[in-house]
């Protein structure tokens, strides 16, 4: 499964600017003043993953096809967005449909660049935006709630959708966001309506490009406050970012970063944090034509990890013939894996380990 992010914050904190950094574009207008991002942009790219390189060239793949990340980057939220103040509400109705969200607040200080508020004040941003998606989920409900009454009276399943719409908008209404409430008995039926509050998010502090290796007062708030949530903060300067997507020499990008005293860009860094996040684990699929990586949920079951790649795999699923990467790499691939007696037949109960090189059996 392709990935999706949505990325939200106040105007002037870089948005755009690490919009067309991450992917390596210049679909996003970037200025110094507030809303010059009215239509949402959209951008995806690839996400490399050196194991499965090092597997096509093993097998001798024609292609190599690597998962890839959507990001949809929106319009800066302000005070009241949620009733229409600057761009309003619509904009957010842009993320519903995205896996997770990335807050991006400004941790730099530059007197040219103008703050909506007058002042660099990162968990004053983070308030902001988590309280117009709060009050944006609240609407999304309260509208939907008198239909969901009406069909309820004839469902069951919709009843108990309407108990547990009812529980939310009280935890809404507190100021509290639905990501609390979720949990493995509700997460489906939760994930159905398509709230703000209920997805996965982190933290992206833009930070100015001298202290993008070091920790600043700003970032220190967010990363505590990250701590406190149970999620990720990072810190990546948009500006460099942008300047590092420009080098299309990938030796010289690595020394760059090294001079930077990096060791990961910062599409490295958000990849990274969205696979944690989102507990999600790779597998490949290798042969002559082709080598690919595909990403599932860990614990996965086989049918399930087949039916990404197709709905058929699932439906007339068989059986899985499993190879451990390192085993792959160790054996010189699957003839040398099979003459070992490394290659494993899995069933229906199997749950998907990261680097997994499958090849699955069906019959439809």
């Amino acid at each position: 499964m392709n990935l999706s992010c949505g990325i939200v914050g106040l105007p002037n904190v870089g948005k755009s600017t690490l919009f067309n950094a991450l992917t390596n574009s210049m679909k996003a207008d970037m200025a110094n003043y507030p809303f010059c991002t009215i239509d949402p942009n959209v951008g995806s790219v690839e996400v490399i993953d050196d194991r499965l390189r090092k597997l096509a060239q093993i097998a001798g793949s024609k292609n190599t096809i690597f998962t890839r990340m959507e990001f949809v980057d929106i319009a800066g939220l302000v005070k009241g967005a949620s009733k229409g103040e600057g761009l309003g509400n619509k904009f957010l109705g842009h993320i519903r449909e995205v896996e997770m969200i990335a807050y991006v607040v400004r941790c730099f200080e530059n007197d040219d660049i103008a703050h909506i508020s007058g002042i660099v004040d990162p968990l004053s941003d983070v308030e902001t935006i988590q309280l117009e998606m709060i009050l944006s989920d609240l609407e999304s409900l309260k509208n939907r709630l008198p239909n969901m009454i009406k069909r309820a009276k004839y469902s069951k399943e919709e009843s108990e959708q309407v108990l547990l719409v009812e529980k939310i908008i009280t935890l809404l209404e507190k100021g509290k966001i639905v990501r609390d409430i979720v949990d493995v008995n509700n997460e489906d039926q939760i994930k159905k309506l398509q709230l703000l509050t209920s997805k996965p998010f982190f933290y992206i502090c833009n930070t100015s490009e001298n202290e993008i290796a070091h920790v600043n007062a700003h970032t220190q708030k967010i990363s505590d406050l990250a701590a406190i949530q149970n999620t990720i903060s990072i810190n990546i300067s948009a500006k460099l970012e942008f300047e590092i997507s420009l080098i299309e020499n990938e030796i010289e990008k690595k020394e760059f970063l090294k001079m930077l005293e990096l060791t990961n860009s910062g599409l490295e860094l958000v990849v990274s944090s969205a696979y944690k996040i989102l507990d999600m684990i790779t597998y490949f699929t290798v042969g002559p034509k082709e080598a690919r990586s595909w990403s599932v949920k860990n614990g996965t079951l086989a049918p399930q990890a087949a039916g990404i790649i197709h709905s058929d795999f699932e439906r007339g699923f068989i059986s899985a013939e499993v190879i451990s990467y390192n085993d792959f790499i160790t054996f010189k691939g699957e003839i040398g894996v099979k003459e070992m007696g490394k290659m494993r037949l899995e069933g229906r109960d199997y749950r998907i380990i990261d680097g997994d090189v499958i090849l699955f059996r069906f019959n439809v």
